[in-house]
C-alpha cells in the first residue's frame, strides 16, 4: 500500500477521474436514447462532432455550405459576418439547429422504421454517422478548428498552492457540468410523466401507441435531449484538443464505459466514465509505463469492460433481462 503515500498518485488518480468525466458525457447521450427507444445510436460521436463544427462555425459567421457554394457558383462567399457572433447566440443557435436535425432523423430515418428488429435499427444509425460527418465536411470544412466559448484553461493555481496537484481548469468545469446533466437528466427520466413516457416507449413500441403516447414525439424529444448533450459533449471536447473529425471517435471510448455503468442508466454512465478514466490512467502510470512501454491507454478500458462481461453483462447498473423460451 506504499503508493498510498505517493503524491503523484492522487495526482494521477485526480486527472483520470476527470478524464472519465470527459468519456461519460458522451456515453450520456448513448444512455438517452437506448433508455428511450432501445436503439444503440452508433452516431452520437459524429453528432458531437456535428455541434462543435456548427457552434464555431456560427461563432465565426461562416456562411454553411460556403465551399459548395463557391463551387458551383464560382463566388468567394465565405462570412455573413466578419465580427462572427457572441458565443451565447452561437450556442442558441446550435440548440435550435440540433433539435431541428433531432426532427429530420426522426421523420427521414426512424420513422419508417417502428417495430423493426434492433439490428436495422443499428445498422440505419451507422449509415447516419456517415451522412453526418460528409454533412459536416460539406457544411463547414475539414480544417481544424479552434473552439473557445470562455471557458477557463490551464492549471488552477488554487488548487496548486492547496495540494500541489495539476488540475486543468477546462476538466473541472467539465465535471461540474457533467454533475448538473445528469442530475437534471435523472430528475426528468424517473419524475415527469414524459420520463415515465420514453420508458413506456422503450419497453414496447405497440403497447406505447396503444395507449395514445405518440411514438414520433417521443423519439423526437429524446434525440433532441441525446443532441444537447452531444453538444456539451463536443464543446468540452472541442475546446480541449480542437474541433476535427477525429473528434467522433471518442464514440468508441464511450463503449467500455457503457460496458461497465449498463446501457440504460444514467448515473451508470458516470460511473462507468470513472472508473475507466481514472483505471487507464492508474494502470499507465504505474504498469504501462514501467513494464509495457505506455499507450497502454489505447487498449485498457476494453480489457476492462471485457473481463466485466464474463461477470455481469448487464453492467453494475443495468437492467437484467430475462427472456423465456
Amino acid at each position: 500500500m506504499g503508493f498510498l503515500t505517493d503524491p503523484f498518485f492522487y495526482e494521477v488518480l485526480v486527472s483520470g477521474l476527470l478524464a472519465g468525466v470527459m468519456y461519460a458525457l458522451v456515453a450520456l447521450g448513448f444512455v438517452l436514447i437506448f433508455k428511450a427507444s432501445g436503439i444503440f445510436n452508433f452516431a452520437q460521436g459524429v453528432l458531437a462532432l456535428f455541434a462543435a463544427l456548427t457552434l464555431v462555425g456560427f461563432q465565426k459567421g461562416q456562411v454553411p455550405f460556403a465551399h459548395l457554394i463557391n463551387a458551383i457558383f464560382g463566388t468567394e462567399v465565405q462570412f455573413w459576418s466578419d465580427a462572427g457572433i457572441p458565443d451565447f447566440l452561437a450556442i442558441l443557435l446550435t440548440l435550435v439547429v440540433m433539435i431541428a436535425l433531432a426532427w429530420v432523423i426522426v421523420r427521414v430515418v426512424l420513422r419508417p422504421l417502428v417495430n423493426q428488429e434492433g439490428i436495422i435499427l443499428f445498422m440505419a444509425t451507422i449509415g447516419l454517422a456517415f451522412v453526418l460527418e460528409g454533412l459536416g465536411d460539406i457544411m463547414w470544412g475539414a480544417n481544424v478548428k479552434k473552439l473557445d466559448v470562455g471557458l477557463p484553461s490551464g492549471p488552477s493555481d488554487a488548487i496548486i498552492d492547496a495540494t500541489g496537484m495539476f488540475v486543468d481548469k477546462l476538466e473541472i468545469s467539465a465535471a461540474v457540468v457533467a454533475i448538473i446533466l445528469v442530475v437534471a437528466l435523472t430528475l426528468f427520466s424517473q419524475y415527469t410523466k414524459m420520463g415515465r413516457a420514453l420508458r413506456a416507449v422503450a419497453d414496447d413500441h405497440q403497447a406505447a401507441l396503444s395507449v395514445g403516447i405518440s411514438l414520433e414525439t417521443i423519439w423526437w424529444i429524446v434525440w433532441s435531449v441525446a443532441g444537447i448533450v452531444a453538444l456539451v459533449a463536443g464543446v468540452m471536447w472541442g475546446a480541449k484538443s480542437g474541433v476535427q473529425f477525429s473528434l467522433s471517435l471518442i464514440a468508441l471510448k464511450a463503449l467500455p464505459v457503457l460496458m461497465l455503468g449498463g446501457f440504460t442508466s444514467i448515473p451508470g454512465a458516470i460511473i462507468g466514465g470513472l472508473m475507466i478514466g481514472a483505471g487507464e490512467k492508474l494502470f499507465d502510470f504505474y504498469i504501462g509505463v514501467p513494464f509495457l512501454g505506455g499507450a497502454t491507454e489505447n487498449w485498457f478500458a476494453y480489457m476492462l469492460a471485457l473481463g466485466f462481461l464474463l461477470f455481469r453483462p448487464q453492467g453494475l447498473f443495468g437492467e437484467k433481462i430475462i427472456e423465456r423460451v
